[in-house]
C-alpha cells in the first residue's frame, strides 16, 4: 500500500517505521516546509494519507487530501467541534476520512469497559463521575480528545449528567475533566465514580507512541478503497 505521511514529528516518524515495517511503501512525506507537495503527482499517488499535525491546521489538510481523491486518517485532535461541516464537505467531496481522537487499540477497549461502566452507574445516583487526563507539555488542546470522546460516551449512558467542563464542576450535572500538562507524558486517563462510601477508578496509561502509531497504520489499512466517514468503531465493532 503507497502511503502519504502529512506531518512529520515524533508519530509521524513513529507511524514511518511501523508502516515500512508492515511492508507500506511512504511515497510522499508532507511537513510545515513542503505544503506544495499536496499538489504533486506523488502525494496524488497513495492510496491513503495519514495527518497528525496541529488543530490549526488539520481541517485545510483535510480539504486538500479530498481535493486530491486521497482517502485520509486524521489523528490530529482540538477541532472536533467542526467534524459535522467536515463530514459534509467530505461527503460532497465523494471522499474518505477516518478520524478517531485516539487510535490506541487499548484506548478504544478502555473506551468499551468506561461504556460499560457508565451504564451501570446510570442506576446508582450516589457515585459522583469525574475524570482527569495527562499529557507531555507539547500538547496543545486540554482536556485531550481522548478525555472528550470519553465524556461522551458517559453523557451517553448517565441520565443524570448532561455536560463536560474543564477542569471543576459548578452543578451536579457536570462531568468534570481536570487536563494536566507535565513532561513526556504520552497519555494517561483516570475516570473516578466516588460516593460516600468507596471509590471506583478505571485508567489507561500509554507507554510510549507506538500503540497510536501501529492503530493509526491499522486504520489505514481499512481505509484504503473505501469510500464515506469512518472510525475505530467501525474498525473494531466494539
Amino acid at each position: 500500500m503507497k502511503i502519504a505521511l502529512i506531518g512529520y514529528g515524533k508519530m509521524g516518524q513513529t507511524i514511518e517505521k511501523i508502516a515500512r515495517s508492515r511492508g507500506h511503501e511512504i511515497v510522499s512525506i508532507i511537513d510545515i516546509n513542503n505544503y506544495q507537495d499536496f499538489d504533486s503527482e506523488a502525494f496524488k499517488s497513495a492510496d491513503v494519507a495519514i495527518e497528525f499535525t496541529r488543530p490549526e491546521s488539520a481541517i485545510g489538510n483535510l480539504r486538500k487530501c479530498f481535493a486530491a481523491k486521497v482517502p485520509v486518517v486524521c489523528g490530529t485532535t482540538g477541532w472536533v467541534s467542526e467534524i459535522e461541516a467536515i463530514k459534509k464537505e467530505m461527503a460532497q467531496a465523494d471522499s474518505t476520512l477516518f478520524w478517531t481522537s485516539n487510535f490506541s487499540i487499548g484506548v478504544n477497549i478502555f473506551a468499551a469497559v468506561n461504556s460499560y461502566l457508565a451504564n451501570i452507574m446510570n442506576g446508582f445516583n450516589d457515585y459522583n463521575v469525574s475524570m482527569t487526563e495527562t499529557h507531555h507539555i507539547h500538547k496543545l488542546d486540554a482536556p485531550s480528545g481522548t478525555a472528550i470522546t470519553l465524556a461522551e460516551g458517559i453523557l451517553e449512558k448517565i441520565e443524570r449528567k448532561t455536560q463536560w467542563v474543564n477542569e471543576q464542576e459548578t452543578q451536579p450535572s457536570d462531568i468534570a475533566i481536570k487536563a494536566i500538562r507535565e513532561g513526556e507524558v504520552p497519555g494517561t486517563h483516570t475516570i473516578t465514580y466516588d460516593s460516600d462510601v468507596d471509590t471506583i477508578t478505571i485508567t489507561h496509561e500509554a507507554k510510549n507512541r507506538q500503540g497510536l502509531a501501529l492503530g493509526a497504520v491499522i486504520a489505514a489499512e481499512f481505509t484504503a478503497g473505501k469510500k464515506g466517514f469512518f472510525s475505530m468503531k467501525d474498525l473494531f465493532k466494539f
